[in-house]
């Protein structure tokens, strides 16, 4: 048949078929369908799929596409990658889904990152991290042996662990290089004596030129850093005291401003409050207990963060508001009674007993992972062991989840690490 014949006999056939009911035209397909030979039906088989899988997201604008991927998981969306190319270059821009996906998975958000690619690539390292982590493979570990007599005194800071012993030596190891450096030939710069009792825990601000120390004297110590004169001694503590924290504030009340430093001071059943500034001379803001007939002992560990104060005993995680001075929360892991406190985050909480290291996800309260711990050295005034670096508990950003977690000293006068492993 000619083309204008074809054209003309095509546009009649056109009109006929629009004239028919639904049936009559289901009924002439199907006729037509049956006279194909198998050119006619691949030919049919490749427009039909045209026609009946339109691909939305390729057809629809971007902001809609990005509104509709929200609805679906992280793990429906990783397969919905693998469909075309067209789906996975729009999947993986979608920045909103990907930073809301690492969130949940307790990871850091900077959002100065301009990268449209860059969060899917985060979480799948997140994801792998938190496998690790539910597997109970996230760590490994590492010892440090030099010391020829008990390790009492452990102090960590920026990829260095100070050691001191009953050798009479104090010993710096770095722990990325376990290089280790003696101290006992170097000079001294400067002497804080007047304790009456063993001095149990220390700490300093260089702005104030100021180091602090907690005693079995029962009282805690206020000196000048760079003369090491005793400029105040606070009392009021009826136990050792195990712990001294000196903090910015981060909070306002009555009390206290932002950027006013505190001291925290704990014995065996309070936490003392200090203001410390210009002024030495300060009297105790508040006192802090989980029980007024001292029935309830708190242990030799104390976060504070300039917001939160935070200490363990054996009924739980006890979470103060430094604002208040309420309670804000008591948490309870299971057989909690022999759990230590290590690290408080806003995301994440290092704890320890007897045999492990525990990882608890505070928006839960559940614990996500652990970690065998040897036989080690144990104390009561919680020397002997101290969490390494500790960025992460506020959540994860994969940077810092490196170094050191956990050292503590071991009978045989070594130092036990658990160290980060690296990703996978």
């Amino acid at each position: 048949m000619e083309k204008k014949d074809f054209e003309a006999w095509l546009d009649n056939i056109s009109i006929t078929f629009l004239s028919l009911t639904d049936l009559q035209k289901n009924e002439t397909l199907d006729h037509l369908i049956s006279l194909s030979g198998a050119v006619q039906l691949r030919h049919l088989s490749n427009n039909l799929e045209i026609l009946l899988k339109r691909d939305f997201l390729k057809l629809l604008p971007l902001e809609l596409s990005f509104y509709l991927l929200k609805w679906l998981d992280p793990q429906t969306l990783l397969t919905c990658c693998l469909v075309s190319k067209q789906w996975n270059k729009v999947i993986s821009a979608c920045t909103e889904v990907w930073q809301t996906a690492c969130k949940n998975l307790g990871w850091q958000i900077d959002d100065s990152v301009q990268d449209p690619l860059h969060w899917k690539k985060v979480y799948l390292k997140a994801i792998l991290r938190m496998k690790q982590l539910k597997d109970h493979e996230a760590f490994e570990t590492s010892s440090l042996i030099g010391h020829s007599a008990r390790v009492y005194a452990l102090y960590y800071k920026d990829g260095l662990l100070c050691t001191g012993s009953d050798d009479l030596s104090a010993k710096l190891w770095d722990v990325s290089t376990v290089a280790c450096w003696e101290w006992s030939s170097g000079a001294k710069t400067q002497h804080f004596r007047g304790h009456t009792g063993a001095v149990f825990s220390v700490d300093y601000n260089d702005e104030l030129d100021i180091l602090v120390s907690g005693s079995a004297d029962f009282t805690v110590k206020v000196w000048a850093l760079s003369t090491g004169t005793c400029l105040n001694t606070l009392t009021g503590h009826t136990e050792w005291v195990t712990k001294v924290v000196l903090q910015k504030c981060k909070v306002k009340s009555l009390m206290h401003s932002p950027g006013d430093f505190i001291l925290l001071s704990a014995d065996k059943y309070e936490i003392k409050i200090w203001p410390i500034g210009r002024e030495i001379n300060c009297k105790c803001l508040k006192t802090l207990s989980v029980s007024e007939d001292r029935s309830i002992s708190l242990q030799p560990r104390l976060h504070f963060d300039g917001k939160y104060i935070v200490c363990s005993s054996a009924l739980g995680l006890y979470q103060w508001d430094f604002a208040s001075y309420d309670i804000l929360r008591v948490i309870k892991p299971p057989d909690f009674s022999n759990v230590s406190l290590l690290g408080f985050g806003e995301i994440f909480a290092l704890l320890f007993d007897n045999r492990y290291l525990y990882i608890m996800d505070l928006r839960t309260e559940k614990l996500i992972s652990r970690w065998p711990l040897p036989e080690y050295r144990k104390s009561k005034r919680g020397s002997s062991f101290l969490a390494g670096e500790m960025s992460w508990l506020n959540g994860l950003n994969g940077q810092n989840d490196m170094g050191l977690v956990f050292a503590t000293s071991m009978p045989d006068h070594s130092i036990h690490l658990v160290l980060w492993k690296e990703h996978g």
